[in-house]
C-alpha cells in the first residue's frame, strides 16, 4: 500500500491533542514525518489565523502574524507537493504504469491529506468549544452538531482517498504531483517585491 490512511487519521488526532499539552514534536519516520510536518504547518497556521482577527492586536502585530500566516502558507504547500512526490517515487519504484486512459483525480492525495488535517484541527477546536464552562445549551449544541458534521466530513474524506489510493496503486488512475508555484512570495514574480528591490 502506498500510504495507510487510517495511520495518517491516528497521527492527525493524536498529535493535534499532544500538541495542545507539549508543544510541536515528530516521533514518525518516512512517508509519516511529512505528513505529521505538513500537519504541525497546519497547526501553526490555525494559531495565527486565531492572532489575526483578534480586535486588540495593533497594526504591528497584525503585520508580523500575516508574514508568518504567508511563510507558514507557503511551508504547507510545498509539503503537500513532497507527499506527493514521495508517492511518485513509491509507484516509480514498485513499477506500477497506469492503464490507457486512466484518469487523473481532481485532487493530489497530498492536497486531501492537507484537507484532513484541516478537518482534525477543527474537529479538535470544536469539541474544546463544547467543553467551555462560559457557554449556554444552545452554544454547546450548536457546535457539537458542527463537530458531527465534520467528523462525517472526514470519514468521507478519507473512505475517497483510501479509493484513490487503491487506484492509483492499481494503475486505474494516474498520479501527477502539481506544483503549486504561488507568486506571492517569488522575488522575482511578485511586482511589490522586485519593484522594491530594483528600487533600492
Amino acid at each position: 500500500m502506498l500510504i495507510d490512511v487510517d495511520q495518517i487519521l491516528e497521527m492527525h488526532e493524536s498529535a493535534i491533542e499532544r500538541w495542545h499539552q507539549q508543544g510541536i514534536d515528530n516521533p514518525y519516520a518516512g512517508f509519516m514525518h511529512i505528513a505529521c510536518h505538513e500537519c504541525a504547518l497546519n497547526y501553526r497556521l490555525w494559531h495565527q489565523e486565531d492572532i489575526a482577527r483578534s480586535p486588540r492586536a495593533s497594526d504591528s502585530e497584525l503585520a508580523q502574524v500575516k508574514r508568518a500566516i504567508d511563510k507558514l502558507n507557503q511551508l504547507r504547500n510545498d509539503q503537500i507537493d513532497v507527499m506527493d512526490d514521495r508517492i511518485a517515487a513509491a509507484l516509480e519504484r514498485a513499477k506500477v504504469t497506469p492503464s490507457a486512459g486512466a484518469p487523473l483525480n481532481t485532487e493530489t492525495p497530498g492536497s486531501v491529506i492537507d484537507r484532513l488535517a484541516i478537518l482534525g484541527l477543527r474537529i479538535f477546536h470544536l469539541q474544546e468549544q463544547a467543553q467551555r464552562d462560559d457557554v449556554d445549551v444552545m452554544h454547546r449544541r450548536s457546535v457539537t452538531a458542527k463537530r458531527n458534521t465534520c467528523l462525517e466530513q472526514r470519514m468521507d474524506l478519507a473512505a475517497s482517498l483510501k479509493r484513490l489510493v487503491r487506484d492509483i496503486s492499481l494503475g486505474r488512475k494516474r498520479h501527477k504531483t502539481y506544483r503549486q508555484l504561488k507568486m506571492y512570495n517569488d522575488p522575482t514574480l511578485n511586482p511589490y517585491l522586485y519593484q522594491s528591490r530594483n528600487a533600492a
